[in-house]
């Protein structure tokens, strides 16, 4: 009878390690916090613009040089910048409701160096 009980002893002693063990980890576990976090995909059309009633103010002192460029843009809302001269410089614009001026003062624009007038704009 003796080793039955030695037996049923080591079995608990066992059983009381494991249980031990057990509640450890959960308690370790349990003390963990995640925040909530957000991850996904999507995607998006990208349409362009519609640019019309393009016009060039001329300097009043040396009419060979361009101090504005003016222009509708469609959509209406934006960023907008403008090029004159392929390779050039970017002028800033302001953008009104669709309503849209470029100062070409900084540096300055010229008639001869214009090449083209090439708008980029986005939301």
């Amino acid at each position: 009878m003796h080793r039955k009980h030695r037996g049923k002893r080591r079995f608990l002693l066992v059983a009381t390690f494991a249980a031990i063990v057990a509640l450890a980890a959960y308690a370790f576990t349990a003390s963990n916090t995640v925040p909530a976090t957000n991850a996904g995909s999507g995607s998006g059309t990208i349409s362009g613009y519609t640019v019309s009633g393009v016009t060039y103010t001329l300097n009043t002192t040396t009419p060979t040089n361009i101090d504005q460029v003016a222009f509708t843009i469609s959509p209406t809302t934006g960023t907008v910048k403008a090029q004159l001269v392929s390779g050039g410089s970017w002028y800033s614009c302001t953008n009104t409701s669709g309503s849209v001026t470029c100062a070409t003062t900084s540096p300055q624009a010229t008639a001869a160096s214009a090449n083209q007038l090439t708008v980029v704009a986005a939301q």
